[in-house]
């Protein structure tokens, strides 16, 4: 799995000068991820997320803020 497409999504940043970016990422033979990329500085972090993975993350992040989901 070496070539992907990339999409950016979503890019904010945080109160404390993180810079968040949501990407999807098409690999061929159509598996689609979402990447989390956190860059802090010079560091960053991906996260690769499945659909499932990504509902259950935002799920738990919605009824952490007090939103209706």
């Amino acid at each position: 799995m070496s070539d992907q497409e990339l999409l950016s999504l979503e890019k904010f940043s945080t109160p404390f000068g993180a810079e968040v970016e949501l990407l999807e990422v098409r690999f061929e033979g159509d598996v689609n991820l979402l990447r989390v990329r956190i860059r802090q500085g010079s560091r960053f972090t991906d996260l690769e997320l499945d659909p499932v993975t990504a509902r259950r993350w935002a799920d738990a992040m919605t009824a952490w803020a007090g939103e209706p989901a």
